[in-house]
């Protein structure tokens, strides 16, 4: 990277919510424990990893939309954790993409009037034909047009994918230069999932916005962030970072080989690994988890070492959070 200070930056991100418990006892659970972070201008990073491990929890702490318990949030190189409010204009610099895009628009406002608020918003000297210029511009980049077929429109009156078009051109309208889209492709159909990942490349080529997608899929994971990065999570824990192409070829850690190895394979002559490196189909829980590594009761390598606070280790290609990586490493020899 020619600029070595990082876009954004997480330290030791902690977040734990309180879970109403009996009239005795609150439970508390620890969703994220020790994030460290670095993204940077015109960088994809893939947050990869299962259902519950924490996923959409870091991309609201990112855009903002929650306050994590403890840990320090830069950006830019300025501070600005402990401070999420309106007035913290850095943040209007990055935006969010839901997964379900019919409930992230409002059902009884046009496409017009959602995509002409944040624009207003932002400019508010501009005349409405300024506004107007603008949003024509962003309907020509995510591909709707004629515009005027679209804009007098409600939500419920277009596709799914134009939908998730909207909201990438809601979330461009601001300029802004990191972008936290969540499992964006999950809920559309796999026929126009390729054309909403090549917008999204587009967008980052062209306009060199930085992208963190959300999934837990490796596959869409591996085609748009193939220049750039992977983080596997695994119940809060970011457990391998590395360069995507790297980590997919020669992963490191258990649960990541268990990403790869179940992921399908487009050749019929291909018959399968064996099975899956787990000691255990079941998953884990935020709730259950302990002391040290949080994949140790899913873990054929598991040792007493596991039980120990982990420490990130260094492979042929990524970072490791698994103390006991040498031992891993050694019996595939």
């Amino acid at each position: 990277m020619e600029n070595k200070t990082p876009l954004l930056s997480l330290k030791n991100i902690n977040m734990v919510f309180k879970k109403p418990g009996s009239l005795l006892k609150d439970q508390y659970i620890h969703v994220l424990r020790d994030i460290s972070l670095d993204i940077y201008a015109g960088e994809i990073i893939a947050l990869v990893g299962e259902s519950g491990c924490g996923k959409t929890t870091l991309g609201k702490i990112i855009t903002g939309l929650y306050k994590p318990t403890s840990g320090e949030i830069y950006f830019e190189g300025n501070k600005v954790s402990g401070i999420f409010d309106k007035k913290v204009t850095s943040f209007n610099e990055i935006q969010f993409i839901q997964q379900d895009s019919y409930a992230a628009l409002n059902p009884v406002r046009t496409i017009y009037q959602s995509l002409y608020a944040p624009i207003k918003n932002k400019h508010k000297k501009w005349s409405k034909k300024e506004v107007d210029a603008k949003i024509e511009e962003l309907m020509q980049i995510i591909g709707l047009y004629p515009s005027e077929q679209y804009l007098s429109k409600y939500p419920h009156q277009l596709s799914g994918g134009q939908r998730q078009r909207i909201l990438m051109a809601r979330a461009i309208s601001l300029e802004p230069k990191l972008i936290v889209a969540d499992e964006p492709v999950s809920m559309i159909d796999v026929s126009l999932r390729l054309s909403i990942l090549n917008l999204m490349k587009e967008l980052n080529e062209k306009l060199k916005m930085s992208f963190v997608y959300i999934s837990h899929d490796l596959s869409t994971s591996r085609y748009f962030a193939a220049n750039g990065k992977v983080a596997v999570m695994y119940l809060g824990e970011i457990v391998e970072l590395g360069q995507i192409a790297d980590v997919i070829s020669h992963p490191s850690h258990p649960y990541t080989r268990a990403l790869v190895q179940a992921v399908p394979v487009p050749d019929p002559t291909y018959k399968g690994a064996d099975e899956l490196p787990l000691k255990s189909m079941q998953l884990g829980s935020l709730e259950d988890r302990t002391e040290g590594c949080s994949f140790k009761e899913r873990c054929l390598y598991c040792t007493s070492e596991c039980n120990k606070k982990q420490t990130y280790q260094s492979s042929k290609t990524a970072q490791v959070l698994c103390c006991n990586l040498s031992t891993v490493l050694d019996k595939d020899k």
